[in-house]
């Protein structure tokens, strides 16, 4: 958002340590440009890289466990999988020639070295580049020490370079400010005593809205007098970033220096709302926060984004850092983390309404923007001595997001923290289990799914627990259909509908039970009764708006017109499946579409238009790289496996042998982005049924309400 000033010799000598060696680790104090160096050497190398530079920013991740998840998920490599997340960079990494840029490992220093030397022994194409405070230690690594900028005496010539950061900094503060004749010797002495540290620089630059270049000065002089008592061992350029970033929180009014403190609890990006809720109260009115939120802004203390849903904020680490040290010495810090919490919790709750309406895409996007928050808050429920009900409550709320937007691995992390430590028969608890037994039957994982299952089930019957039940016997009806068990799994599946009918109950989850039932009579021969319940679920889901279910329910009836032989609605209907999923990243409705797309290849749709077997494979070959970071191929199920095998004997028999592998193999190279493509028939755009009819206009969101008791 700034533009970037100097550093032409460190990216030179970057560039060469790029070119030489496999881990470059970039270190110096914090706020001397360290992320701005490394994201500009990486967009420089980037056509050294044909399979992409990407940035994986480890500064919100406090869980060393998950910073293989913060990696997969930068690298759009989402995995739903039991499996470590090691284990599948290194899978779906393999053959890649790509720059991996990890920002602010300073926290995280031990994690980052095992998972880098890891990754690097492994995969022969990759290149690490590294951010930290702290050189990391891993085999391999070559340092680059970053300088402050260059502060020499102003000469005829080109300026140096923190003159040329605080006039371009100061002309976003006052616009039209230069650097002229009898102003360029102060501001380079200015520079100077700031060490030429760019945070510093561009701090003092934002004081120009009410003081002159030499009272900054002045004052900063009186600053470092007074804010000086740091480690007497510590770098005087700590010492000097320690007492600028104090110097603008003198500068700041009473309000704001509290309001900074209080906003540290935040971890990544924030709305003005939750800053409202959170950090309202104790000497700052709800009324007051947008002003000082907007001088904070404007004094450089918070940054201000654009997102799709409106202006959002977040505060440098360093700068958050400052904040939670006044937080804690004022005793707020745990009461702040319970509202934040609180906040969170009510995003959750919110989210899981508004799943089941015309506003999914909406809530998956929403509560991707608020996931580093999210973190924060199951970690603090984690920690906290008495939170644990919460936390249960709070990772089994947000089922929707891990199931429906691709974050099954890191959902059941969540849950089985939770689990382990509250383990009495609570409502929160109840709703864990069947959310942790539904993801890992989602990835195949019978063994572990099974008992969470029956757990749930025993606890709602002895705790006379309907709601609970219901969800229990629901998916023990899921457990049985992937164990190749259909006969059960309708007589299930129709007990739990029973039991949603009797509490009432109707949203996304219901409408999958019908869509699963569906299956369960198409699996069974009995089209008849499938395409009955498969005809409710879209009734339901148009009346509704709702399209992740919808989803679901396009590609049964795909499946059941391909049974009758008609083969051009079957594919349209799949590949609307195929671009819904998409929209909200399921993997797993993705794969099971594209799948059968591939079945749908083989078949001829008219007398003078055969089967392309060729493409039936290529797309069998990008199903078998999404089937990867789900789970086990098709749950582990024969009979979902069934469209697959006959696409496969088809295949072989009508392909030579070296056709069929490399059709194969030219599909397993596609990424998701470019195997959704394809499904789609090359263009993207699908020739199914179009968006799913739904309200014209849906009304605005409200805001989500916090829940707790703080």
């Amino acid at each position: 958002m700034t533009s970037f000033v100097g550093r032409h010799r460190e990216l030179s000598e970057l560039a060469g340590l790029l070119a030489a060696a496999r881990l470059v680790t970039v270190t110096g104090p914090g706020g001397v440009g360290k992320s701005r160096l490394a994201l500009r050497a990486a967009a420089r190398a980037a056509g050294a890289f044909p399979d992409g530079t990407r940035l994986v920013e480890v500064s919100p991740v406090q869980d060393p466990l998950l910073l293989g998840h913060a990696v997969v998920e930068a690298l759009r490599l989402t995995d739903g999988t039991a499996r470590p997340p090691l284990d599948v960079l290194v899978e779906q990494l393999a053959g890649h020639r790509l720059l991996i840029v990890l920002d602010g490992c300073e926290h995280l220093v031990p994690a980052c070295a095992e998972l880098a030397e890891a990754l690097l022994r492994a995969l022969p194409g990759l290149r690490v580049l590294a951010t930290s405070r702290a050189e990391l230690r891993a085999a391999g690594e070559h340092l680059y020490t970053l300088a402050p900028l260059p502060v020499s005496p102003v000469r005829p010539g080109p300026l140096p370079d923190a003159v040329r950061l605080f006039a371009d900094r100061a002309r976003a503060a006052v616009p039209g400010f230069e650097v002229t004749p009898a102003n360029a010797e102060a501001i380079a002495q200015l520079c100077r005593r700031l060490d030429g540290i760019p945070l510093a620089v561009e701090l003092a630059a934002g004081r120009l809205r009410a003081l002159s270049v030499e009272q900054i000065t002045a004052r900063l002089d009186d600053r470092f007098r007074l804010l000086t008592g740091g480690s007497r061992t510590a770098l005087p350029r700590h010492q000097t970033l320690r007492t600028t970033i104090g110097w603008s929180h003198e500068l700041c009014t009473v309000q704001e220096r509290l309001l900074w403190a209080r906003l540290s609890v935040f971890a990544g990006g924030f709305e003005l709302e939750a800053a409202e809720y959170v950090c309202a109260g104790g000497g700052l009115e709800p009324d007051e926060l947008l002003d000082l939120v907007s001088e904070l802004v404007g004094k450089s203390v918070v940054l201000r984004e654009e997102s799709a849903f409106g202006v959002r904020f977040r505060l440098l680490d360093t700068l958050r850092e400052y904040g939670l040290h006044w937080l804690r010495a004022a005793g707020e810090e745990r009461r702040l983390l319970r509202r934040h919490r609180d906040w969170y919790l009510g995003v959750a709750t919110w989210g899981e309404v508004e799943w089941f309406g015309p506003r999914q895409a909406e809530t998956a996007e929403r509560t991707g923007l608020a996931h580093a928050n999210l973190r924060a808050a199951l970690e603090f429920c984690l920690a906290e001595p008495g939170e644990e009900q919460l936390a249960l409550l709070l990772a089994g709320t947000l089922w929707f997001y891990w199931v429906g937007c691709g974050h099954l691995g890191e959902g059941r992390h969540w849950l089985d923290r939770a689990l382990a430590l509250a383990p009495e028969p609570t409502e929160a608890r109840a709703k864990a289990l069947w959310v942790t037994g539904y993801m890992a039957t989602l990835q195949g994982d019978l063994v572990a799914a099974r008992p969470a299952l029956e757990e749930c089930r025993r606890q709602a019957l002895d705790t006379g627990d309907d709601r609970a039940l219901a969800y229990a016997v629901h998916r023990q009806g899921c457990a049985a259909l992937i164990g190749d068990e259909p006969v059960r799994a309708a007589e299930l599946f129709e007990e739990a509908l029973w039991h949603y009918r009797t509490i009432g109950e109707l949203n996304s989850n219901v409408l999958m039970a019908m869509f699963e039932l569906g299956i369960a009579y198409l699996f069974q021969g009995d089209q008849e009764s499938g395409e009955l319940w498969l005809a409710r679920v879209r009734e339901l889901c148009e009346e509704h708006g709702e399209q992740w279910a919808y989803a679901y329910g396009l590609y049964a009836l795909a499946y059941s017109h391909w049974m009758n032989g008609e083969v051009r609605l079957a594919r349209a209907q799949a590949r609307e499946s195929v671009r819904l999923n998409h929209l909200f990243h399921d993997l797993l409705g993705i794969v099971l579409a594209i799948d059968l797309l591939a079945l749908l290849e083989t078949e001829p749709t008219g007398p003078n238009t055969p089967g392309d077997l060729r493409e039936a494979r290529v797309l069998q070959g990008a199903a078998h790289r999404i089937w990867q970071a789900v789970g086990k191929p098709f749950f582990g199920s024969r009979t979902f496996n069934g469209p697959h095998r006959d696409c496969e004997e088809r295949a072989r028999i009508g392909l030579t042998e070296q056709e069929f592998a490399d059709c194969f193999a030219l599909g397993a190279r596609l990424d998701l982005d470019a195997a959704v493509h394809r499904a789609l028939g090359g263009d993207g755009r699908p020739d199914g049924p179009g968006p799913l009819p739904g309200p014209r206009a849906a009304p605005p969101a409200p805001q989500p309400a916090p829940v707790g008791n703080s």
